[in-house]
């Protein structure tokens, strides 16, 4: 049974499904050093386990994420404390991303300001129909700058930037209307809904998912010609693998394919 006390609970089923669940319901799962410490913990150790097929980032209790914890930020305020603070949080985030199995966020409540930008780091997010979303600093006077980051790469400039500056809240289906989530669910369906993608995707071969994921987010900033590049010799490199020469042979044969269960 895990640790009920853990500021981050870890969970795995058999397919290799790792749950990591914010624990701290009671200050709508903040997050403190410790608990940033103890997500990337999370993140490393499913980094350096092939068993780990896709990952799921949940919150305990009534909210999924409401930021940064302000009473322990106010506690210490200086340069060096802010600066070591958010350069803990940028690896954390940027761990989501150099993953190579798929991140899911599972959103309930609130997910605000670093909340909002753990939900735009993961790979995919399904919420509940009433959670609401907000980069909402700039109300206390602090501009969400590295919420900016994740937030801008998800929506549009002019839909993120409006979010910035007004410090105003957006539910759960116009989030999935500007691509800040990607499903939505009546709150009791919300874990039924978070398994069908998940069952979609882990049935998948994990070499072309791990292939694929690097590949989607090193392009992004490239120059066009230079991601046809890279995107041709990771197709061909796929191509090559056992799982891919199974498959399309699966296909042309018109039979299912026999993938191994490490593929």
């Amino acid at each position: 049974m895990p640790d009920t006390e853990a500021l981050v609970l870890r969970t795995m089923d058999a397919r290799g499904v790792l749950t990591l669940t914010l624990n701290r319901p009671q200050a709508f799962n903040s997050l403190s050093e410790a608990t940033l410490s103890a997500l990337q913990a999370g993140l490393d150790s499913a980094a350096n386990d092939a068993a780990v097929r896709l990952v799921v980032i949940a919150g305990s209790g009534k909210a999924f994420c409401a930021g940064h914890d302000l009473k322990e930020m106010r506690a210490e305020p200086s340069l060096a404390y802010y600066q070591r603070l958010f350069r803990l949080c940028t690896e954390m985030m940027l761990s989501i991303q150099r993953l190579p199995v798929p991140v899911l966020a599972r959103v309930q409540g609130i997910a605000t300001a670093a909340g909002c930008q753990l939900v735009a780091m993961c790979d995919l997010a399904v919420a509940a129909h009433d959670a609401r979303f907000a980069v909402s600093g700039v109300n206390l006077g602090l501009f969400c700058a590295t919420p900016s980051v994740a937030l801008s790469r998800n929506l549009g400039r002019k839909a993120a930037f409006e979010m910035l500056v007004t410090g105003e809240s957006i539910s759960a289906a116009q989030a999935r209307e500007k691509g800040l989530v990607n499903r939505v669910a009546e709150p009791g369906q919300l874990d039924a809904e978070v398994e069908r993608l998940v069952a979609v995707i882990v049935a998948k071969p994990a070499v072309a998912i791990a292939a694929g994921k690097g590949l989607f987010y090193r392009q992004l900033d490239m120059p066009i010609d230079q991601a046809y590049a890279d995107a041709g010799q990771t197709m061909a490199c796929n191509m090559m693998d056992e799982a891919a020469l199974e498959g399309v042979q699966a296909f042309i044969e018109k039979r299912p394919a026999a993938w191994a269960k490490s593929a």
